[in-house]
């Protein structure tokens, strides 16, 4: 990994560290101010609770002055029916009096209304002077933390800030404005490739991109996102590869619907990987340069089975390899077949022509030994 490429990932780490310093204090008050609103509504709560009180307290005032009032007229009544001369006249103060006394039972019955909600609304008052005291507390500390955590902050804040001051003098000029254009729109200037593939936008590299980035020998960037690459070897996964064995090799099935050929007189080509699927009635044809692993040309396709589609392409020089991935799989590499999948076939074309060659001399001795048999 190049010197680079180290400082560019503890640049990145720095950035990150600052953002969330920078959200943490800039989140601080908000938090402080969501209590306050939360204080500010336990206080309206209290507010109007004592208001209710204050107003059972007025209208008790109010009955108490009516029944005061009411009962002033109903002296005044009786002391008029003593003077009275007529049945009819006795009978009009009689009535007045009775009415009188109704209103007074009438609001004796509302003041003890009142009287029984006092107890209820005295609870109410308490409960929110005791809310409001916790509360008033409880925001208290919340703004001591937020200072004391501010201040811790605000100081690992300059830490940080002096650190990556340092490392940007540490990075090339041309370098760092890619880094650092690219954190400002994706957030992350630099992404590891991991199983042939770009962690920060998830796209997969093409073969040669990928082993020019596992090198290390120059910055490579990502042709999607722009991201800086870079390779660990600690987190490479194990890939499946064909394990060819040192005296045999394993034959491919010829009636097998997906088959692999090598050709080395492919026109003006030279070598290539001629890759036939069977699909229904169809049968479909792709080549790739087999040292690059770049397609050549169009995906072909004819119907009928590849053998009867596509005769011209099987020659007597082509040499038939071992390999199978599905169609979804091989769509997926688009223009340029994986790196793992081009050693693989490779290597199975070195072992096919080791094998051809041992077969070659096998046949050559027993010829010579036919024409030359030994004397008995």
């Amino acid at each position: 990994m190049v010197s680079d490429i180290e400082k560019l990932l503890h640049l990145q780490q720095a950035d990150r560290e600052i953002r969330r310093l920078n959200d943490e204090v800039a989140a601080l008050p908000k938090r402080v101010l969501a209590i306050e609103q939360k204080l500010a509504g336990t206080q309206a709560i209290l507010e109007k609770a004592k208001a209710s009180v204050k107003a059972d307290e007025a209208a008790r005032r109010k009955y108490e002055a009516a029944i005061q009032e009411l009962q002033t007229k109903i002296s005044k009544y009786r002391d008029q029916s003593l003077d009275v001369k007529t049945n009819e006249q006795y009978k009009a103060l009689l009535g007045e009096i009775q009415f009188a006394e109704q209103e007074i039972r009438a609001n004796e019955d509302k003041i003890l209304e009142l009287m029984v909600n006092a107890e209820s609304r005295e609870k109410e008052v308490k409960a929110a002077e005791a809310e409001l005291k916790q509360e008033t507390a409880e925001i208290e500390k919340e703004k001591a933390d937020a200072r004391q955590r501010t201040a811790e902050d605000e100081k690992q804040l300059a830490e940080w800030n002096a650190k990556r001051d340092q490392l940007r003098q540490g990075i090339a000029p041309d370098l760092l404005r890619q880094f650092e254009r690219v954190s400002h729109f994706r957030g992350s200037g630099i992404a590891e490739v991991r199983d042939h593939k770009c962690m920060g936008c998830q796209v997969m590299l093409r073969p040669q991109t990928y082993n020019e980035v596992r090198s290390g020998k120059e910055v490579v960037s990502c042709d999607s996102c722009q991201r800086i690459l870079y390779f660990d070897p600690a987190n490479e996964k194990e890939e499946e590869r064909v394990v060819t064995p040192a005296r045999r090799r394993a034959r491919p099935k010829s009636d097998a619907p997906q088959a692999w050929y090598f050709r080395g007189d492919f026109g003006q080509h030279g070598e290539v990987l001629i890759g036939f699927i069977n699909e229904g009635s169809m049968a479909s044809r792709r080549v790739y340069d087999s040292h690059t692993g770049r397609m050549v040309g169009d995906i072909l396709m004819r119907e009928g089975n590849y053998r009867l589609a596509f005769p011209e392409d099987l020659t007597e020089s082509s040499i038939r390899l071992n390999g199978h991935w599905d169609l979804e799989t091989i769509e997926e590499w688009g223009s340029e077949m994986p790196s793992d999948v081009l050693d693989a076939l490779n290597a199975d074309l070195r072992a096919a022509q080791h094998d051809l060659r041992a077969t070659h001399k096998s046949n050559a001795a027993s010829a010579v030994a036919s024409e030359h048999p030994a004397a008995s």
